[in-house]
């Protein structure tokens, strides 16, 4: 079972294929996507990584968050976004 991971505090001119190269440290990169902002396209620092193992996963956390990249600590964690229901909407556990 693959797991996302959210990743903020890029570089802003950190590239898609040097992201995945720093998260293959802990295992399997199977995605990744750095979100650019909508008014010019340029990214935003901040971007999402799947890895292939929940192990993998969090072995990448471990190791990467709060580490220094060009200056910036970046900040892993996972990503634990509602899940959708058949129809596309976002379900929420209800008390």
């Amino acid at each position: 079972m693959t797991t996302r991971l959210s990743v903020g505090n890029l570089p802003h001119q950190m590239t898609e294929d040097q992201l995945q190269l720093l998260f293959s440290e802990a295992g399997l990169v199977t995605s990744v996507k750095i979100i650019p902002y909508l008014h010019n396209g340029l990214p935003c620092g901040f971007g999402f990584v799947e890895m292939n193992t929940m192990a993998e996963g969090q072995k990448a956390v471990s190791l990467l968050n709060g580490r220094a990249i060009e200056g910036r600590c970046l900040a892993v964690r996972e990503d634990r976004q509602p899940a959708r229901n058949s129809f596309g909407s976002r379900t929420r556990n209800r008390r």
